[in-house]
């Protein structure tokens, strides 16, 4: 049964989603702007086999904020909050932001993962590599009447599909809106520009790389890089898929997700 829960972790309360079941234990790490509940269709699909724990990490969702937003804090959360599962090491599974934060919690705590997976989480992220590391939410509507003119609004931002915020978005008593601040949004994208490299590099557990092949922020050369230069990891791309394949394909997603994990 699914339940949504709060936890103190590292003195802040952070919101988690256990999707429940018997299966083995994964945690999911968000990306930017998102929120635990956005993985409700991956865990349907990988059950009963897999249990996904989604974490809600900080500034986002439910979640506290208290002004840090560095990769180290994110990377921090994460380690304390599978310490405190007590489920020994996990699955992580990761989506872009996410999948940074999954492969660097491998980097500095191999005893909490027996596996990655990352779904668009490149191994650098600044330019030239990727053309746009920070997506620009300044001057996206605070408030709307409904939720369809707030989709409406941040599309006219330039946004082509709005569906993935939208999980964020809340009613309020002066109309809808978005949980996370644009200003930390801001703060946290850019502290993620960077060099990710060496900490992509410094695991050794199996992984899987998860890549679509129409995706505006992983280049498919940097994704075939990553897979060539670490060892014990798996490539899957995705046609007709972009950032987010977990919503364009969630049966390959799925497919893929257990053709790497029922092995091991």
């Amino acid at each position: 049964m699914t339940t949504a829960r709060t936890t103190t972790v590292r003195g802040m309360r952070l919101s988690f989603v256990d999707f429940g079941g018997a299966g083995v234990p994964v945690l999911a790490l968000h990306g930017h702007f998102g929120r635990a509940r956005s993985f409700a269709g991956a865990a349907a699909a990988l059950a009963p086999e897999y249990r996904l724990i989604a974490l809600e990490q900080r500034g986002h969702g439910h979640s506290e904020r208290d002004g840090d937003f560095s990769p180290d804090a994110y990377v921090a959360d994460a380690a304390a909050f599978a310490r405190s599962l007590d489920l020994g090491p996990l699955v992580v599974l990761g989506h872009s932001m996410g999948g940074v934060v999954a492969f660097r919690l491998a980097a500095r705590h191999p005893e909490l993962v027996r596996a990655l997976v990352v779904e668009e989480g490149g191994a650098c992220n600044r330019r030239p590599e990727i053309p746009h590391p920070v997506l620009d939410v300044r001057d996206w509507p605070q408030r709307a009447p409904t939720l369809g003119e707030l989709k409406r609004r941040v599309e006219e931002e330039g946004i082509p599909d709005a569906g993935y915020f939208l999980e964020s978005a809340v009613e309020r008593p002066d109309g809808w809106g978005f949980l996370f601040d644009y200003d930390d949004m801001m703060r946290s994208q850019e502290a993620l520009i960077g060099d990710w490299w060496p900490d992509w590099l410094a695991s050794t557990c199996p992984a899987l790389l998860i890549h679509g092949l129409d995706s505006f922020v992983l280049p498919t050369s940097m994704a075939r890089e990553m897979a060539q230069r670490r060892p014990g990891t798996t490539l899957r791309e995705f046609p007709g898929c972009g950032h987010w394949v977990h919503d364009d394909d969630l049966p390959g997603f799925a497919s893929a997700v257990r053709d790497f994990l029922t092995p091991l």
